[in-house]
């Protein structure tokens, strides 16, 4: 993309040696989040997806700070569709962040599917810039994983609300990236239809666990859909293991169908929805924070 990149370097990124606790404390900012002083010094992620808009504010040093998100539907295809909604469910999460820290919000990373053009990137950097967020940094969304799986050698696949896209890496940089449109969204359409319900009882449906059973053999053709689109990508290069992230990679049976489909290793890492917000926020280089207007309005 066009930005400058300017990420965490090795030397000030403390490695995170487990990344479930690093998670959970993440989880736990979403519902407590302790003041901050203006000045000191934070990374800040948005992420414009599918099926929610998420919001993450990290330290400096890479502690968690703050998470925020809402169910949205205003993304199609990795792409922005109703710009009016987003912009203000983003303010929304931008002003209750603020509120909560006692600082200003002023900048932030984003990322958009691999190989979106830069017409298409235009539209998300708009919808930040609308909710008052300074565009630091445009990534691709596997790759912004990377900023927080650092893995070295094998392949990222981001399994989001609407696209499944996928990077490989290759001593840490990538060397290739693709995307196609097939994701969660189109999980729902099948179980709408199937069970002929609509399309946001399919949402729910999907989302609860008690309903696995059910939804796995429904499913399955559309996750292996997406097997079968990662491994036409990925053929070619010499893959280790692939790695899972995005909020699809936690449908049921999603590891093994892919893993089947690809004859390749699959790991679903935990909390997948939020490995690409958190790794996008890496992605912001460090500012001091402002000090926070009395009108929030």
């Amino acid at each position: 993309m066009e930005e400058p990149k300017t990420t965490l370097s090795q030397q000030s990124l403390r490695e995170i040696d487990d990344r479930r606790a690093f998670l959970d404390a993440l989880v736990a900012c979403e519902h407590k989040i302790s003041p901050i002083m203006p000045g000191d010094f934070i990374r800040v992620g948005l992420d414009l997806g599918t099926s929610s808009i998420v919001l993450v504010v990290l330290s400096e040093a890479a502690s968690p700070l703050a998470l925020a998100r809402e169910t949205a539907n205003v993304v199609r295809d990795g792409l922005v569709v109703d710009f009016a909604k987003a912009r203000t469910i983003t303010e929304r999460l931008r002003k209750s962040v603020e509120s909560s820290l006692g600082v200003r919000l002023t900048r932030a990373a984003i990322a958009v599917p691999p190989k979106t053009s830069q017409r298409d990137a235009a539209t998300h950097r708009y919808v930040c810039e609308g909710a008052g967020l300074e565009v630091d940094n445009i990534w691709e969304e596997p790759e912004s994983a990377n900023f927080f799986l650092k893995i070295l050698s094998g392949a990222i696949a981001d399994i989001g609300g609407g696209t499944t896209g996928a990077a490989v890496f290759k001593d840490g940089q990538v060397v290739a990236s693709f995307d196609e449109a097939t994701g969660g969204h189109h999980l729902s359409l099948v179980l709408a239809g199937h069970f002929k319900i609509a399309y946001e009882k399919a949402e729910n449906f999907k989302l609860d666990p008690k309903n696995r059973s059910i939804i796995t053999p429904v499913v399955a053709p559309v996750l292996s859909k997406m097997g079968s689109i990662l491994r036409e990508g990925l053929k070619g290069y010499d893959i280790p293991k692939l790695y899972l992230v995005g909020g699809s990679a936690a449908a049921p049976m999603a590891g093994p169908i892919i893993s089947r489909e690809t004859n390749l290793p699959v790991e679903v890492l935990y909390q997948p929805e939020l490995i690409t917000p958190v790794g996008i926020a890496l992605g912001c280089p460090a500012y001091a924070s402002d000090r926070l207007d009395l009108d929030l309005t």
